[in-house]
């Protein structure tokens, strides 16, 4: 028992009390909010900081990531599409297939705007949350994209001979990552996040086991119990764009080119670009080139 942590978290045990008396009494609809997830929280203006450590996997023969792809878009039903996408095991997905039938029809700013969306996710130790500092000594689960990817992949392999490499997994010489967040032109960029002077992430390696041990299975994440089948992104598909099941244009969307069914200009061939291409305007996006997913969920519960 610890007597400072029980004093120290008396205000997140009472937040979490009145959360818990508002769903038992009906006043709250139920979430999808993930709890093991975190995000940094930002003002007014759209700017943020915290300081997280990325930590190795909970397996150490596992990966430090997993890799997820997703769609979020919004149909001219006015319902949204936001679903994790099976492009993400290896299998086709109906959102992709009826981008490559767009993409070979030149309505490529359709299929950009329904493009799939790369994210990473990794165990960090929460270490400063100025704005909810209820979190900070928490191991949580850090939902990311191709811009701190890329600030990984720069410590670890550095561009110049008189920079080191470091790796920002290893708990004794790894260092915590300052995420500093601001708004430019409507979006999210986090170019000015850095990595700090290399430490061990505890005093001593009883406390580091403690924290190691806190660390999620990321493997989960991406297991088959998380993707809805392809019959059923299609079926919620065909509901978005508002497509009958029996039409020529929901064909299209789940069988190979039909050209004989397909109510468009003769096709030019074009080749579908690479995942995650520069972004383009959208709700909630930054300069990750990613919808905030579980905002909109959030936003989206009823």
């Amino acid at each position: 028992m610890d007597f400072n942590k029980l004093k120290k978290n008396r205000k997140a045990a009472l937040n979490k009390l009145q959360n818990e008396l508002n769903e038992s009494s009906g006043g709250n609809k139920k979430s999808h909010q993930d709890d093991r997830y975190w995000q940094p929280a930002t003002d007014s203006v759209g700017n943020g900081y915290a300081v997280v450590r990325f930590l190795p996997p909970s397996d150490p023969d596992g990966d430090c990531w997993v890799r997820l792809f997703s769609h979020g878009f919004k149909g001219p039903t006015g319902m949204w599409y936001i679903e994790n996408s099976r492009t993400t095991l290896g299998e086709q997905d109906p959102v992709g297939e009826l981008n490559n039938q767009l993409w070979n029809s030149g309505q490529e700013d359709e299929a950009r705007r329904q493009k799939r969306r790369l994210h990473f996710i990794s165990n960090v130790l929460i270490v400063k949350d100025s704005a909810n500092p209820e979190n900070e000594g928490t191991v949580r689960l850090f939902k990311y994209g191709k811009k701190i990817f890329e600030k990984l992949n720069q410590a670890m392999n550095p561009e110049f001979e008189d920079e080191e490499a470091l790796n920002p997994f290893d708990m004794w010489e790894g260092a915590n990552f300052a995420i500093k967040i601001r708004q430019v032109e409507g979006y999210r960029n986090y170019d000015k996040s850095s990595f700090m002077t290399p430490s061990p992430v505890a005093d001593d390696d009883s406390e580091i086991e403690t924290i190691w041990k806190r660390s999620h299975d990321l493997s989960e994440l991406i297991s088959e119990k998380n993707f809805k089948s392809y019959d059923e992104l299609k079926e919620k598909l065909n509901k978005v764009l508002g497509l009958g099941s029996v039409t020529p244009a929901a064909q299209v969307m789940v069988e190979d080119a039909k050209e004989d069914v397909v109510a468009a200009p003769a096709p030019v061939a074009k080749a579908e670009p690479a995942p995650a291409p520069k972004a383009v305007p959208a709700p909630a996006a930054s300069d990750d080139d990613d919808l905030d997913l579980d905002a909109l969920l959030k936003d989206l519960d009823d």
